[in-house]
């Protein structure tokens, strides 16, 4: 009887350490801070930084792992640095996970965007919105982007003056697509959209409070004059005073149909702001660290030149670029994507939970929000050889075809 009592005490003793280690094992790593405020200064601080936001993320892995968990604007944030966490998230997206955005970046860019709507609208609203960017219009927009780029290309070689690549591909991008969603090409117009638009993206990471001379209250002041303008829009086009093949008007042409499959005015005001302000910053930055990456590596920068001069000899003179011509740069689409991983436009990919869960053996909480780590994981040792390393040929072929559109007319000029 007592060795009986004794095991049955043992065994009692090691099954509530394997729990208590079972349950440690299963904690994220990391600090909350003060409810509501957590490390929401420390995270800003680095924003506005020359470092950048992601010197936050990097110092917290130094600190608490690969995993960690923080508080931003009263969110428990947990960061993914894994590509198996990254597929389970991905497999379950609007299943057990929904986009996930600060308070501040879905103020700015309205409740109807995309990037915030709730589960069961963001199928439709996704399915809608891609629907005009059929292989015809995109086409059709390959073109018109290279007759822009050569234009202002042949500008600045008239000129002959420096410039900075940065805000070149910032000008071109922005123009680019407000020409193909919204149809607008005057300078004065341009500038009045592109200054709000700013404004919206400065506070999308921003402390919520509306006090005056903020990033955040320029945002909303500048999103007010956003809407106003896209409405001033939409009624000009529904009196018949203006018509234009754009994105806009393929919107409108639905209001005849059901509600399932037409966007309401402000679904689509929230989404062009959407479409405009992530199309413009990323496709601009990823056009200035290509001609960075390209500028340090003459190797690959004399192997992609003579792939599209090769595409120049079997056409004729003053002729532009074609979709089959992007399709047909085997080696200048692995740059495309070498450049994607390296300079991580998106630093990571934000989701919310939609029911507690567990990824990787990690707990999850409703409501928290899981980072993809997308620059951690693209500079993993383990994944990529060399990973700091400019080595196009590493991958398949991937299409972005404003980056070629920049790199085929670039080669030419030189």
């Amino acid at each position: 009887m007592m060795v009986a009592v004794f095991s049955l005490g043992v065994m009692l003793i090691v099954q509530k350490a394997l729990r208590r280690l079972t349950s440690e094992k299963s904690v994220i790593p990391g600090r909350l801070g003060l409810p509501l405020l957590g490390e929401t200064f420390s995270f800003l601080s680095a924003t506005g930084s020359t470092k950048g936001c992601y010197d936050f993320v990097r110092l917290r892995r130094l600190w608490h792992g690969k995993w960690f968990k923080t508080r931003i604007f009263g969110k428990v944030h947990v960061f993914v640095p894994t590509t198996d966490g990254a597929k389970t998230i991905f497999a379950n997206d609007l299943v057990l996970f929904n986009k996930g955005y600060v308070k501040s970046m879905a103020d700015v860019v309205g409740k109807k965007s995309l990037l915030c709507v709730p589960q069961e609208s963001h199928k439709r609203i996704r399915r809608l919105l891609s629907d005009p960017f059929s292989m015809n219009s995109l086409s059709k927009f390959v073109m018109e982007f290279d007759n822009m780029l050569y234009q202002r290309l042949n500008k600045l070689e008239e000129g002959g003056k420096s410039f900075v690549v940065f805000d070149f591909c910032m000008k071109i991008a922005f123009d680019a697509i407000c020409n193909r969603l919204i149809s607008v090409t005057e300078a004065p117009l341009l500038q009045e959209i592109e200054r709000d638009c700013t404004y919206v993206s400065n506070a999308m990471l921003s402390f919520p409070l509306m006090i005056p001379g903020t990033r955040y209250y320029k945002g909303i002041k500048a999103r007010k004059r956003l809407m106003e303008t896209f409405g001033e829009m939409i009624s000009s086009r529904r009196s018949g005073k203006e018509y234009s093949d754009d994105f806009l008007q393929s919107m409108l042409q639905r209001d005849s149909y059901p509600p399932s499959e037409k966007l309401e005015d402000s679904e689509i005001m929230d989404n062009l702001l959407t479409l405009i302000i992530a199309g413009q910053t990323t496709t601009a930055a990823a056009m200035m660290w290509s001609v960075k990456f390209l500028d340090e590596n003459e190797e690959v920068q004399d192997r992609l030149r003579e792939e599209q001069l090769s595409i120049i000899r079997n056409k004729a003179e003053g002729a532009l670029l074609t979709l089959e011509d992007l399709n047909s740069m085997c080696y200048g689409l692995q740059v495309v994507k070498e450049t994607l991983r390296m300079s991580n436009v998106l630093l990571w990919f934000p989701r919310v939970a939609l029911n507690d869960c567990r990824i990787e053996g990690f707990e999850i909480k409703k409501g928290w929000h899981l980072n993809i780590d997308a620059t951690y994981i693209h500079f993993d040792h383990s994944l990529y050889k060399d990973p700091i390393q400019f080595n196009p040929s590493r991958f398949d072929v991937v299409t972005s075809s404003l980056l070629l559109i920049c790199c085929f007319r670039i080669h030419i000029k030189l």
